[in-house]
Formats: C-alpha cells, structure tokens, sequence
C-alpha cells in the first residue's frame, strides 16, 4: 500500500569523529536517506535499542566509519510511507527494521536464494553501509528511518514496542546460533558473558526448550539476574579456579557473547562434550586467541561464527518471543539522552539493555 506522504525531514543523532562518545558529542542534524523507490518502506521511528555495533561504529573500532553518522538498528516505529511492491505491510503498522538493511536478493545469489540473507556479498548494514547507488545507509537514533521491504518486519501486537527493539539486533544474533546448532529438549547450553546478548541468550535458550542453560561470566556479580533470566546453572571463572575441569564435556553448545580477546578460549572449548559447538556472536576488536589443534581433533569440536540472523529467523523469533512472552530487561531513555546512554554504556552500566524513547 503506498503513500504519497513525504511531508517530513530524515533528522538523527550523528557522530561526527572516534571521539564522539568520549566527549558525549552527538549532535542533532538533518541527513539524506537513500531515494525512496517502491520497495521502500519508511519508519517513523518510536524506538531504538542501543547496541555494542553502536559504539564499536562510532569508535571506529572495526574499521573507518562513514562520518558524520547516525547509528541504531533495534529501530520500532510505525510505517507511514510503503512502496508499492511491497505486500506484507501497510502505512499504519507496528513494525521494525534490525542490523540489515539490504542484500541482493537474486535468485542465483547462494545465500538469498536459501534464505541466509545475512551473508550475502552485497549486504547492506543498516547504518554505515552504502546501497549499490552509492547512498549513504543511516541508522535509528532518528525520526525516521528508510529501508527496502524486504528487511522490515511487522511487529506482533502483544510485543511492546519497548520490549520488541533489542530483539532485532541482540536478540536476533543469539537466536540464530541457538536454532541452527540444535538448541531444544536433550541439550545442554551454555551463554558466555550476560549483557544485552547474553541475557538475551538465557531467555531465548529457555524459551526453545533446552534441558539446561547455563550462565559463564567471569564474576558472581551477575549470578542471581543469571538464575532469573532462566540460567539453572552460573559459572564463574575468574572464583573457581578448577572451573574447566569440574565442567569438562558436559556441554553441546556455547554461544559466546563477549567482546574480549582476552577470554580463556580454550578453557571453553574444554567444557563440550565431543561433536559439541562453540559459536562466537560477539566481535572484539583485536583478534580472538589462539588455540591448539588438539583441542579440536581429539573431541570433533567445531567453532563457528554466527551473524545476526536471517529475515525468516527473525519473523520465526517474533513468534517465539509472542508465543513465550519473553521480555529482555531493559531500561528506557529518552531519545535526546542519547549521549548519556552511551556513556554509560560504556560503563558497563545497562540491567541490560537500553531503549531509547523518541520525543512525540
């Protein structure tokens, strides 16, 4: 269904250097969204979660990031302009946009032709990306955000839109690890580091089933939020210096969530049983440690990567989380403390994740 309303400027929090969280210097400005074409969908955006990729991008910290730029992709909001080849919303409805604004979507393109969009050699991330024209992608610490179709999703009612934002990004990046690698009855799991993924992970793991889930963090700081969120086991690494052995292949899966090169990875891999799997979610900045091949041989341990998830895992996820009732905990902001909330955090300060609130 299309609109013919454009009565409205594109207006965001942009950063304009590495240092812009430092100095809590994001600035309110108008910016140019890709042109509009009749696989778009425009957003009037209510909220936004705040994200790790949020900070590593306005940092720089993975590469050199397109400034001045407006970051956020956990973006809710209702649709006011919807291109007219597009047929699963209309202007009116709930929906969102996560990490991924755009792929190729060819019927000969490996990845988009089986339904694993995220992988595509043509992805376009929601912010700090450019689409094949050459615009500039720009996030949702905005008013409005704009995206083809294809990547927006409607929003289940009984979700608020407050609860619904962390799982287009956080949400989605553990969900995709746990269902592809078996995570259900008979399986034991484990969520390394418990922040916005990580909590995230504990109650996605929960709600599909798994017969048991344990919490890995380096302190008991987090124990008993772990034990809350669904965790029937905590492990502390940094108090429990035989932690590794008293563990050992009692594990199937391990999602890790942490942005640390410094993690004991190998200690890890210690804890799965033989075939299990060790998937990493969260991207530090330096390179992950190394490890021996005998780690690998002697159990057939597989490490893998996961990037956030797929359209339909996505829309799958909505429906679990409907289903499930799961709520992330989160704690809302209004949208002009945007500075704020990245400082702290930076802090390590969300309980445990952000949701910026857009002014009405």
């Amino acid at each position: 269904m299309a609109t013919a309303a454009t009565d409205y400027r594109f207006v965001g929090w942009m950063g304009h250097d590495p240092d812009c969280i430092r100095n809590q210097a994001l600035v309110q400005e108008e910016f140019k969204p890709k042109p509009f074409t009749e696989d778009d969908v425009d957003i009037k955006a209510s909220h936004c979660g705040v994200c790790g990729s949020d900070v590593h991008t306005l940092r720089s910290g993975w590469g050199k990031t397109i400034y001045p730029m407006c970051v956020g992709h956990e973006i809710i909001g209702t649709a006011v302009r919807v291109g007219a080849n597009v047929r699963h919303v209309n202007v009116g409805d709930k929906v969102g946009l996560g990490a991924q604004a755009s792929s190729c979507l060819k019927p000969d393109c490996e990845e988009c032709a089986t339904g694993q969009e995220q992988y595509c050699a043509e992805l376009v991330t929601t912010y700090d990306s450019r689409y094949p024209d050459g615009s500039i992608a720009y996030g949702g610490y905005a008013n409005y955000a704009r995206a083809p179709g294809h990547f927006i999703f409607k929003i289940p009612d009984s979700i608020p839109s407050e609860h619904a934002a962390p799982f287009l990004c956080g949400g989605a990046t553990v969900y995709s690890p746990l269902v592809h690698n078996g995570c259900g009855p008979g399986k034991t799991v484990a969520i390394i580091g418990i922040g916005g993924l990580g909590h995230m992970g504990l109650l996605l793991a929960k709600a599909l089933g798994a017969d048991k889930v344990i919490a890995i963090s380096r302190n008991s700081s987090k124990k008993d939020d772990a034990l809350k969120l669904g965790a029937d086991e905590f492990i502390a690494t940094d108090e429990n210096a035989d932690w590794s052995t008293k563990y050992a292949r009692s594990l199937d899966l391990i999602v890790c969530t942490v942005s640390s090169s410094k993690m004991p990875l190998g200690q890890f891999l210690n804890l799965l049983r033989t075939n299990g799997t060790f998937v990493q979610v969260g991207a530090p900045e330096e390179p992950l440690p190394s490890i021996t091949a005998h780690t690998l041989i002697f159990k057939k341990v597989k490490v893998a990567g996961s990037l956030i998830a797929s359209p339909q895992e996505i829309r799958d996820m909505l429906d679990l989380v409907a289903e499930k009732k799961v709520k992330p905990w989160i704690q809302m902001l209004p949208m002009n403390k945007v500075n704020e909330a990245l400082s702290r955090f930076e802090a390590g300060e969300p309980r445990y994740r952000f949701v910026l609130v857009s002014e009405k």
